[in-house]
């Protein structure tokens, strides 16, 4: 399956069309960004690590039950993807508080939360991607109903069940993550975009290192080292 047309560009892949309209390509690119692009790099190889690592989490979470656009993977910057309607919501479901959560609440940064938490974002880079709650998602049309709501709910708290688990016998904390869903030609929700140290918070349980974005944001050293690291501990 090749590249035809660019058909997206984000800060972290593009989507190139193929010769089959249900069917893209996702390649993968270096760039880091933080703060909605307000600080830019790259890091060679980046793209490819979290190729990979996102292609195992996937097929982890297909296991465990959970619908993805994953086809297969083609290179180690490319996938091949079903084409899905993407969902304007981002689901961020947390475990630790950290980030925009202790910002927001005052509350203790590395604080073990009580409960798992799920979060909306509405996905806009022009406003900043604010956090809105049902209402707002029913009122802007962002879904078809308050049932749909409650299912990216409880595929979040799945994902969060099983990567938890898989990443706990690695000795890594899954503090947070945020995930995003589509809607394919025949009306599934699956889960798309990508899971990887840029869209996860890890910590090592033993030392509280951080082994994500975190690093590019908090200038804390090697991207490329701490990804490497996470995809280690995952092919462990």
């Amino acid at each position: 399956m090749e590249k035809q047309s660019l058909l997206y560009e984000g800060k972290a892949k593009r989507l190139y069309e193929t010769e089959d309209e249900n069917l893209l390509v996702a390649e993968f690119k270096d760039d880091l960004t933080a703060g909605n692009a307000a600080k830019k790099g790259s890091e060679e190889g980046k793209g490819a690590l979290n190729c990979k690592i996102s292609t195992q989490l996937f097929a982890l979470l297909e296991k465990g039950g959970i619908k993805t656009h994953l086809v297969k993977t083609l290179d180690d910057n490319n996938q091949l993807i079903k084409a899905v309607k993407i969902i304007p919501i981002e689901v961020v479901v947390r475990n630790i508080a950290t980030g925009s959560l202790t910002k927001r609440l005052g509350i203790k940064d590395g604080t073990e939360l009580p409960f798992t938490l799920v979060e909306f974002y509405y996905k806009d880079d022009s406003l900043n991607d604010p956090i809105i709650n049902d209402q707002h998602c029913i009122m802007m049309d962002l879904v078809k109903s308050e049932s749909d709501l409650e299912e990216l709910k409880r595929l979040g708290r799945e994902i969060n069940v099983i990567m938890k688990r898989f990443f706990a016998e690695r000795r890594l904390s899954l503090v947070d993550f945020k995930v995003e869903f589509g809607v394919d030609a025949e009306g599934n929700i699956l889960l798309s975009d990508e899971i990887s140290p840029d869209s996860c918070r890890f910590w090592d349980m033993d030392t509280n290192e951080k082994l994500d974005k975190d690093i590019f944001r908090q200038d804390l050293g090697n991207v490329k080292v701490a990804y490497e690291e996470v995809l280690r501990r995952i092919l462990k």
